[in-house]
């Protein structure tokens, strides 16, 4: 059918959600999604997403050299675009820089223009409101930042990011759409109310919800949804909000990331729509991260050299504390580790030529024309943390788990206030995670940016957090999707992304439905 299917991708991101719709293929081999409008308000996400726009101006075969000149560093993105200004002109028609609720008539503008006006033509809305007052996490920062001010918290405009996805939906009753969330949201509440009970009642009559001019005379049917799960073949009156809970772990992910995910398919259109495939074995982070190239990290606060840092991790089973560690199993970790420090190891870089080939899906993974590997830089660290990481990823490596706080020496112990209660079991017992190389990875957020203890590589003989490109890896990001800005934007982009490997099976279901629609 070809590109028969327009996408409008609301708070886009760096564009993980529209990725995976963009790549599908269906039987024939075309690829019948076409993205016509992503929105993002973040600078950097949209210059990571306007560059994967102009990317797809060009047919997969026919992507020109300059591209990847540039994610070499061999040539600037002005450049780029200069070479080519038609596909950059269409790609600036897609990415759009602006925030929904602050300008909606100029974005109102732009689906309009997407989708060709607002007759009943085949397409599909996606997208996932910012979810920082949602997240568990997210609001216990939150009531630690404003002394537990609840005022502040109700009043907070977030609470309401939805309703500017929902007037989208009603202005322009999309045949179906996909939202978005974190699992947080079920247990969320404001001003009294389960958060998740008003988006479900809302999402059913948008039209009801929130106030935008409409078409007038159209049909109830036309203007409300039935929603499914894509877990669970039933629509929502027999739903349970943990129903729409995606695992994204049992779908071929690498990684264990809960998302809720919602599918409105507009009630006139009779069609209901399949649920996705499960796999038998979870795929490990080590599965598919093993391949990128070795690197270290850097020493902070010191003199940095491969020598020096070598001599700093080998230090670690010189310390007093060694001897405090029980278990055959973490000893011969431990040596092993040692002996792999006399290779020489870089510490990489936004890119790192390399030969290889991706050990798992390396028709999704991989591009021979890019010769590397973009985005793999690795971080500083400071002496004390190298020995905690060394620790941490040798005892992992012998128990098959990450330690908790109560199994680290007490020397290892970080100087914080609470550090007795996160010994006994309390609040951040997990203080230094390190990603287990046979399991799929802890869940990737943009806390990735500002932290890296809870993101340990599983190889104690690099001993560092992951790089960017690892967490690319781990959201199952393409190799050729480069992240614009500096490393803690990058890490925020890829954190806050819907995982585009699984965004792509549920493209698949949604093509399904739409076929059937264009057919019936």
């Amino acid at each position: 059918m070809g590109n028969d299917f327009s996408v409008i991708d609301l708070f886009a991101g760096p564009g993980g959600l529209g990725e995976g719709f963009a790549a599908f293929e269906n039987e024939d081999g075309t690829r019948p999604f076409n993205i016509r409008l992503a929105v993002e308000k973040d600078v950097y996400a949209h210059a990571t997403l306007f560059l994967r726009c102009f990317f797809r101006q060009f047919t997969p075969d026919a992507v020109p050299n300059e591209y990847y000149e540039y994610l070499q560093g061999k040539i600037s993105r002005a450049e780029l675009f200069k070479k080519f200004p038609k596909e950059a002109e269409s790609a600036a028609e897609v990415a759009l820089l602006k925030e929904l609720g602050k300008n909606n008539t100029t974005i109102y503008r732009h689906i309009s223009k997407a989708i060709g006006g607002m007759d009943d033509s085949f397409w599909v809305m996606t997208g996932g409101p910012p979810c920082q007052l949602y997240s568990v996490v997210g609001r216990s920062r939150l009531a630690a930042r404003r002394n537990n001010d609840t005022q502040k918290y109700e009043e907070d405009r977030r609470h309401t990011l939805y309703k500017d996805y929902l007037r989208c939906v009603a202005k322009f009753r999309p045949p179906i759409f996909v939202m978005e969330n974190v699992t947080g949201i079920i247990s969320a509440k404001h001003k009294g109310k389960n958060v998740i009970n008003e988006i479900i009642k809302d999402l059913g009559f948008p039209a009801a919800a929130v106030s935008v001019r409409t078409q007038p005379g159209i049909p109830f049917e036309k203007r409300t949804y039935s929603l499914y799960s894509l877990v669970k073949q039933t629509t929502s009156d027999g739903l349970e909000p943990s129903d729409f809970i995606i695992k994204a772990e049992n779908y071929g992910v690498p990684q264990s990331r809960h998302r809720l995910i919602i599918l409105g398919v507009r009630k006139d259109l009779n069609v209901v729509p399949g649920i996705l495939r499960g796999i038998d074995n979870p795929l490990s982070a080590e599965e598919v991260l093993s391949d990128l190239p070795r690197i270290r990290s850097l020493l902070s606060r010191e003199p940095d050299s491969c020598r020096a840092w070598s001599e700093v991790v080998r230090s670690s089973i010189q310390q007093p504390w060694i001897d405090d560690v029980q278990g055959d199993g973490f000893r011969r970790e431990c040596a092993c580790a040692i002996e792999k420090l006399n290779e020489e190891l870089g510490t990489g870089g936004q890119f790192l030529e390399h030969k290889f080939e991706p050990g798992y899906l390396e028709e999704w993974f991989g591009d021979r024309r890019l010769g590397g590997v973009c985005n793999h830089e690795a971080r500083a660290h400071i002496r004390k943390d190298l020995h905690r990481y060394f620790f941490a990823s040798c005892f992992a490596k012998a128990e098959s788990r990450s330690p908790k706080m109560r199994d680290f020496p007490e020397a290892l112990w970080p100087e914080h206030k609470n550090i007795k209660e996160a010994v006994n079991g309390g609040k951040f017992d997990d203080r230094f995670r390190v990603q287990v190389g046979g399991r799929p990875s802890t869940t990737v957020t943009c806390h990735l940016a500002k932290d890296g203890h809870y993101y340990i590589h599983y190889d104690p003989s690099q001993c560092r957090s992951l790089t960017v490109r690892e967490a690319a890896r781990l959201q199952t990001f393409p190799d050729n999707y480069f992240f614009e800005g500096q490393r803690t934007h990058q890490y925020i982009q890829v954190g806050n992304a819907v995982t585009p490997l699984l965004a792509k099976q549920i493209a698949e279901i949604v093509y399904q439905l739409l076929a059937e629609m264009q057919t019936g």
